[in-house]
């Protein structure tokens, strides 16, 4: 399957998934659909083995009460919600002549703990693999700021004060990702998962969302 059609493929299966569990997509989420679309089949893709690195992996995650920054800082405080999931990946353009590369990137996990349900998420996201220390520890940096999340019910911390929510959000993710020289197939990976509005753009319940601070394996193939 052509790195187009798999796009399609791919961004098309979160709608029907829409779709399965009953909700259909807020006009915000549809239009965001489209502009994915748009954007991947707009791509310079390029043929050859190099570009069509491929991975799953696993990761698990624990929620907290703030944005990817509050990890980041150090101010956020955790909950008794956990995720697991299963992630997988490929890429659809590698730079010739910089350090970056751009996947599709794709999850279903299962949450437990405050409730328990089912998510399925897909972005597109660029890598760097630019660091000076590559020879000693090869480490990229990944990052996914616009996609499609979906829940099978609203989670009770993505509900605001009137008690709504969305099943359907952005996906947003931060990632590091570290590697020994000799067998770059195997990442150790630590994510910042994170499902929102967007700013209020895709409801205007205020609620932020949620997310996940998260550490997992990646094998790549």
């Amino acid at each position: 399957m052509g790195a187009r059609h798999l796009v399609g493929a791919v961004v098309d299966a979160s709608m029907e998934a829409t779709m399965f569990w009953g909700t259909p997509m807020h006009l915000p989420c549809y239009g965001l659909h489209r502009l994915l679309l748009a954007a991947a089949m707009a791509l310079p893709w390029q043929a050859g083995a190099e570009t069509r690195d491929s991975s799953w992996g696993l990761y698990v995650g624990k929620y907290h009460d703030a944005e990817p920054a509050g990890a980041i800082a150090g101010t956020a405080h955790y909950t008794e919600h956990y995720m697991l999931a299963l992630t997988g990946s490929t890429t659809l353009w590698k730079s010739q002549d910089w350090p970056i590369a751009l996947e599709l990137d794709g999850m279903v996990g299962q949450q437990w703990g405050q409730a328990s349900l089912t998510e399925v998420a897909v972005a597109p996201a660029i890598r760097w693999s630019g660091f000076p220390w590559r020879d000693v520890l090869r480490t990229d940096l990944r990052l996914a700021p616009l996609g499609i999340s979906y829940t099978s019910e609203v989670g009770p911390m993505e509900r605001g004060a009137n008690g709504q929510g969305t099943r359907t959000l952005n996906f947003l993710f931060i990632e590091a990702a570290f590697s020994r020289p000799h067998t770059p197939e195997h990442e150790f990976f630590v994510r910042l998962h994170h499902r929102c509005a967007i700013y209020d753009l895709l409801n205007s319940h205020g609620a932020n969302g949620e997310d996940f601070l998260s550490f997992g394996l990646r094998f790549k193939f």
